[in-house]
């Protein structure tokens, strides 16, 4: 056996397709075993490779077991003679496992070997080489330093920029993304140490293959696409602590107790920094948009009050100062909750529910100024003016930064993507429907013939893509892997480098279309949905109405004993909900087990089926159900079946 190719996945279940994909076309003319270790993923992910892939060996965790325990599952019942530790989220070229065995077979004294990646803009990874992380290179790494100096030798040690990209070069340390390694080495060094769960154990792995006196080799000969999603992980606070407590699990396995010691020291500074930074970051992103929406609305109101006190009583001081203070930012958190509530702050803006949400809070103002004491009644055209100045403020503040290229406030003005598909005309063809049955509904401008020359239906060929691009101002190009080899896509990618323009790859008989940059990024993985429940603005009213009607239930909770069933478990029950721990419709229990691939709700107390009299005992019959309350979820739906059941709230 060549190659054993282990891959662990945790639901990514469309990227480990892609993956698995190209896997196949790279074991052509070799022997290979290819291993899927699952570790509990709830996406689906074994269920939609089994039937794709039959050739793959399975490995089904009942629970997450890290990277690296996975891995050695693996490993312990591999047979080749070299083993690939591969991610998920990866496409290798065609000739990738050839060229890395062939310079392995050459290269007794290499234990280990990493390769060019790219990711899904055809950028290079820097990771695809690093140093080993000593104190003097953590600190340049910590604290900014390699990324300011990143060509340094003294510096850049890191990722070692001062190495050349496109040469072979013997490195410290190795991306566990895509580690090919000597099977006989492993027998001797140890599997991977299962002290890591997720991080540092490829640099673990790397610096005990130079201690038993073998060379890791970064090799540029080929390259990979990793789609990573670095960048959404790294922002979190869970992210920056199991990173850097890797690297203190290291540094007192490998350095001497001085040495860990000031680096434990420094690591652990960096992770309150980092930490920190991580949560400051995602609170200021969150708040941002509606504190200087505040601001401004405040300032109008602070400037406006004495010019209107002046003209209508001839008095620049005739409202008490509380109106200023605790009146005003009254009216501004109503007007806030209201916008988010509409859809105000999603991204890309819808200006209607913008406009809408302005609205409805304006009523609930007047609605709750109609109620309060005759002492806090102020002024209802202090409360319209303030009104049509919060949003002409606020919507010209979004006007602008759109125009200005701002994407917190990027407005969805309906336009559609400009994409070329370039493949076979029957593939194309049947990407093409994929596509306009997903969410985007994209302009497609035309097909592009894989081959050289082109013909009618085809636009042009693949030799003419940077033309096609320029003059049909292209945002993405769509590659259909069945018809274009890896090796051919990852070229076009790098040469296109500069261009506004994205990727994707649609993977053979596949219902996905996956690229672009990251694979947490929104907006680079194109299904076929069903999942309207899935979206921001329908979880948001759903948790809304949780929220509202179940505490509307507890503070009038007397009458419920006399309307419940089972009043204690109803009272009870709402309490859950109030919580987050329940919702009160949820997904049909029988297919509870079948439903991974729908968007994830809470466990309901009421279901779908609710809405009838006779009960479902039909698997098949509840998961067509479940499907249409996920692809066609309305807030009255739920309305509907929480007063058909209310007695029955208390059952379950």
């Amino acid at each position: 056996m060549d190659l054993s190719v282990i891959i662990v996945n945790y639901n990514v279940k469309y990227f480990l397709e892609q993956c698995l994909h190209s896997v196949e076309k790279a074991m052509e003319g070799l022997s290979v075993e290819v291993f899927v270790v699952d570790n509990n993923s709830v996406d689906g992910s074994v269920n939609h490779i089994r039937p794709k892939f039959p050739w793959v060996r399975i490995i089904e965790n009942k629970k997450n077991l890290g990277f690296s325990k996975a891995n050695n599952q693996a490993i312990k019942e591999s047979s080749g003679r070299y083993v690939l530790l591969l991610n998920p989220d990866t496409v290798v070229e065609e000739q990738t496992f050839r060229k890395c065995i062939a310079f392995m077979d050459a290269h007794p004294e290499a234990g280990a070997l990493g390769v060019k990646m790219i990711d899904g803009k055809g950028h290079f990874l820097p990771e695809s080489k690093r140093s080993l992380p000593t104190p003097a290179v953590a600190f340049c790494k910590v604290f900014g330093l390699s990324a300011l100096f990143p060509k340094s030798k003294r510096f850049g040690k890191y990722h070692l920029g001062y190495l050349d990209k496109n040469q072979v070069h013997a490195v410290d340390v190795l991306a566990g993304a895509f580690m090919f390694l000597r099977k006989e080495t492993i027998s001797k060094v140890g599997l991977l140490d299962e002290d890591y769960f997720m991080y540092g154990e490829d640099i673990d792995l790397s610096y005990r293959f130079t201690k038993a006196g073998y060379q890791n080799y970064y090799f540029p000969e080929t390259t990979i696409i990793h789609y990573k999603g670095e960048s959404t992980k790294k922002s979190s606070v869970n992210y920056v602590i199991i990173f850097y407590r890797a690297m203190i699990i290291f540094a007192r396995k490998h350095f001497s107790q001085r040495k860990a010691k000031i680096f434990s020291l420094l690591i652990n500074l960096a992770i309150y920094i980092r930490a920190f930074l991580a949560i400051f970051r995602r609170f200021l992103k969150k708040i941002y948009r509606p504190f200087l929406d505040a601001i401004l609305i405040f300032l109008g109101y602070f400037l406006l009050l004495p010019l209107w006190e002046q003209v209508k009583f001839g008095n620049a001081n005739y409202y008490p100062s509380e109106f200023l203070t605790v009146v005003v930012p009254c009216y501004i958190l109503i007007w806030l909750l209201s916008l988010y509530y509409s859809g105000g702050y999603d991204k890309p803006l819808n200006i209607l529910n913008f406009l809408k949400g302005h609205i409805i809070g304006t009523l609930l103002i007047l609605i709750g100024y109609a109620l309060l004491p005759e002492s806090w009644r102020f002024s209802r055209a202090l409360i319209l003016l303030g009104s049509l100045w919060a949003i002409l403020i606020t919507t010209g503040l979004r006007i602008i930064n759109h125009y200005l290229g701002w994407r917190d406030y990027e407005i969805a003005v309906n336009k559609k993507k400009r994409l070329v598909i370039v493949g076979k005309e029957a593939e194309a063809r049947r990407v093409s429907e994929v596509l306009q049955k997903t969410d985007i509904k994209p302009d497609i401008i035309g097909f592009v013939s894989p081959a050289s020359k082109s013909h009618e239906p085809f636009i042009g060929s693949i030799d003419q893509i940077e033309d096609i691009v320029h003059i049909n101002r292209v945002d993405e190009i769509v590659f259909c892997s069945r018809d274009i080899p890896s090796q051919n896509i990852i070229g076009i990618m790098t040469r296109l480098i500069g261009l506004s323009v994205d990727y994707k790859i649609a993977p053979p008989e596949s219902l996905s279309v996956i690229g672009s940059n990251s694979i947490n990024t929104a907006g680079d993985l194109y299904t076929i949905h069903f999942n309207s429940i899935g979206k921001e603005s329908n979880r948001r009213n759903k948790r809304l109405f949780d929220f509202l009607s179940a505490s509307a239930i507890l503070l009038t909770f007397p009458i419920w004993f006399l309307v419940f069933r089972k009043p204690a478990r109803g009272i009870k029950n709402a309490l859950l909900v109030i919580f987050g721990k329940r919702t009160w419709v949820g997904y049909c229990l029988p297919d509870q087990s079948d439903s991974t691939s729908l968007p994830r709700l809470r466990p309901g107390i009421l279901f779908p089926s609710d809405i009838q009299v006779q009960k479902l005992t039909n698997r098949e019959l509840t998961a067509r159900i479940n499907i249409l309350y996920a692809k066609d979820y309305k807030l009255t739906n739920d309305l509907l079946i929480f007063f058909r059941n209310i007695r029955n709230l208390g059952n379950v």
